[in-house]
């Protein structure tokens, strides 16, 4: 049941992200600026692929993608001419605290596939 939830989880998150990307932005109203958020996605999709979305490997993948959403508003930061974007509502506290929210999510569908990956090695028959 772990790996299920995980699932629902981390795509109702990547939903959501898309949802609110797509109608106001998470940073600004530049949608340039919010097609960053396209890499969380990309990751969470190459890693889902070409790891057969086994448990463990989505464990990773998705802390990655929390890692992912994390980087953008540093980016963001770090590059003078969007700056400014920063400034536009939601605002910086704004934009860390939507940022932290999907990473939150991401990094809890982490735990659920991790959790369905212990699952997993205690119930698999043991060669020796």
């Amino acid at each position: 049941h772990a790996y299920k939830r995980a699932v629902g989880v981390a795509v109702e998150a990547a939903l959501l992200l898309v949802w609110i990307n797509g109608a106001v932005g998470l940073i600004g109203d530049d949608g340039a600026i919010n097609l960053l958020y396209l890499g969380v996605l990309g990751v969470g999709l190459m890693g889902a692929l070409s790891t057969g979305f086994a448990p463990q490997a989505m464990a990773r993948t998705t802390f990655a993608m929390a890692i992912a959403q994390l980087l953008v508003p540093v980016i963001v930061l770090l590059i003078p001419n969007l700056r400014g974007a920063l400034l536009e509502p939601p605002g910086v506290v704004g934009v860390i605290g939507l940022n932290l929210f999907f990473a939150a999510l991401f990094v809890g569908a982490a735990l659920l596939f991790r959790q369905a990956a212990q699952a997993q090695l205690t119930t698999s028959p043991r060669i020796d």
